[in-house]
Parts: structure tokens; C-alpha cells; sequence
């Protein structure tokens, strides 16, 4: 087994590869002056490779260097490779005007040529990715590790809030954790940078809200719905849970105008050097890391995989 960190997950490799007992295999990505990459992998011939990058912001150059991390993979020899990342462009997943291109689809079969043969996915954004990617996916949830740190700061009287119709699935899987109510937002998208909440199904009178989400990008969404909780009279003691931080463009200008209690979040987006969700966003934020659940994962399958291979035929 062995693991392969990008530069965009450098962090949360380290930690998988050390709860997995091995040490992370050795990568490089060389950088052009032109802003081309050539990332190499050594000494992983014949070897279970898990290859861990977040196609997070800047979107592009990270997608390009775990295309050519997977391709310098299967070039170097491995014998299977897996793939793990914030899957980008998950939201382009259909098109909305004739002429578009279908993104989420063209990234799904770009990283399957590249030579993925397996796609271990934290939180999708949309179920539709597992129809798309033409190799096997695993789907894994961080709801059970955010709900675990949740657990002490909410209130027995708090309500979980889907902030749009896309995440009541989401909410009640962090109800059933929690045992808390449900109440959902309908929202309509004005652009890709602002949103329009428009109603608010359930009882919020005098509660303390949890909103829930699995990702926020400009925090426009949670800006929204946060603001038509405290229109219905919501208490002004708000918590955010997500999956992915990406904290883009005026995120931490919009939360730090909502009166959060705490803001958590998974590293699933990290990077060695860098302050992955810059420290910026809000004074509340906690980042609970996914490590253990994607170490897991990956034992799991590399045992499964080698059982394959006893079992096989002559």
C-alpha cells in the first residue's frame, strides 16, 4: 500500500498515511515558468496506490496536477490506483441553457483516462457523480464526524436547517445522529455568487439553528438562509456545519456579519504551508479532520483487494 499526497492535500495524506501505519510515498511536482507542471511518483510499482488531492481553489491547477499524479502513477508502475479528492466541478452536473458544456462529466472521465481505477468520494455534491465516473466509487460521509463534535454544543432545543432543498438528505442524516427537528429553507439562485432565501418550512421561534451543508464556497447560501432563520425569529446563536471549506471570494466578510456560536468544518481541503480555511473566516471556526475516516476506508479496500488476489484463479 501507499499513499500519494498532491499539494493540495498534503496535510491530510500525512495524517492518513501515519494512521495507516506506512510512510507517504515519495512525490514531486516540478513547476515551469510557463505555469506547466510535471509531477513525478517513485517507487510504487506493483504497489495499491491511493493517490489523496482536493480539487479545490485555484480548481484548474490542482485538477491538472492529479491528472498527471494518476498518469506518473500507472507510469511508474502501480498496480491499482485510487483516488481521493474534493471532487470540483461536482456542481456543473447539469446544464442550464443549451451550449453549455456538462464539466462534472467531462472531469469524471478525464480522471477515469488518467488512470484511476477507483473513486472514493467525501460528500458529493450532487449522487449523480456515481453515474458519471466510469470506474468504481466509493461514497464515504463526514456527517458522523461533524455530528460527534457537534454534539456538545447543541442545545436540546436546537433545530437542524437544510438551507436548501438539495440538503434535507443531509439534515436528517444529522438528525438521526442528534435527535434534533428538521426545518428547511427554499432558496432561489440569482447568481453563482448570490442567493435569494424565500421561505422557511418548520418551527424556528426561539431556537437555536444548526445550519448544515456540504461544502460553502462564498457562504452565500448560508448568508441566506441565516438571515431568514433570524427573520423568523431564530435565536441569534447560529451554528454551520460542512463538509468542504472552501471560504472563496467575500465568504469571510459574509460570515463574520452572521452571529455564529461555532463553524465547523473537515480538512478535507488542506495544504502544507497554507492556512486552509485561512483564519480570516471567523474566530469560531473548528476543523475536524477526516484522516481516520479515509485511512478506514482505504485499509478496508486495500484488504478487499488482496483478497481478490487469493481468491483469483490460476
Amino acid at each position: 500500500m501507499q499513499v500519494v499526497a498532491g499539494t493540495a492535500s498534503e496535510d491530510v495524506g500525512d495524517a492518513i498515511a501515519a494512521l495507516l501505519g506506512v510512510t507517504a510515498a515519495p512525490s514531486v511536482v516540478e513547476r515551469f515558468p510557463d505555469g506547466e507542471l510535471r509531477p513525478a511518483v517513485d517507487d510504487v510499482a506493483g504497489d495499491d496506490v491511493y493517490v489523496v488531492q482536493a480539487t479545490c481553489p485555484p480548481v484548474n491547477e490542482h485538477l491538472v496536477e492529479l491528472l498527471l499524479l494518476l498518469d506518473a502513477a500507472r507510469r511508474a508502475l502501480a498496480g491499482r490506483v485510487t483516488v481521493i479528492p474534493y471532487f470540483g466541478y461536482a456542481r456543473q452536473d447539469r446544464r442550464t441553457r443549451p451550449g453549455q458544456a456538462l464539466a462534472a462529466r467531462v472531469v469524471a472521465d478525464a480522471i477515469a483516462v488518467a488512470g484511476a481505477d477507483r473513486v472514493v468520494l467525501v460528500d458529493p455534491h450532487t449522487t449523480a457523480l456515481e453515474a458519471m465516473l466510469p470506474v468504481r466509487v466509493e461514497t464515504l460521509s463526514a456527517v458522523p464526524v461533524l455530528a460527534d463534535a457537534l454534539a456538545p454544543v447543541a442545545p436540546a432545543e436546537a433545530v437542524l436547517v437544510a438551507p436548501d432543498l438539495g440538503g434535507v438528505k443531509l439534515a436528517e442524516a444529522y438528525a438521526r445522529l442528534l435527535d434534533r427537528p428538521v426545518a428547511v429553507v427554499r432558496k432561489s439562485r440569482v447568481t453563482g455568487a448570490a442567493v435569494h432565501a424565500t421561505e422557511l418550512v418548520g418551527d424556528i421561534d426561539g431556537r437555536p439553528a444548526i445550519i448544515v451543508d456540504d461544502m460553502i464556497s462564498t457562504g452565500a447560501t448560508i448568508e441566506a438562509a441565516a438571515r431568514l432563520l433570524l427573520a423568523h425569529d431564530a435565536l441569534p446563536d447560529i451554528t454551520v456545519a460542512a463538509t468542504h471549506g472552501l471560504f472563496v471570494a467575500d465568504a469571510p466578510e459574509r460570515l463574520a456579519g452572521l452571529p455564529l456560536r461555532t463553524l465547523l468544518v473537515t480538512d478535507s481541503i488542506t495544504a502544507a504551508g497554507d492556512a486552509v480555511p485561512p483564519p480570516s473566516v471567523s474566530p469560531s471556526l473548528q476543523v475536524c479532520s477526516i484522516a481516520s475516516l479515509l485511512a478506514d476506508a482505504i485499509s478496508r479496500l486495500h484488504c478487499s483487494h488482496d483478497r481478490r488476489e487469493v481468491l483469483a484463479p490460476a
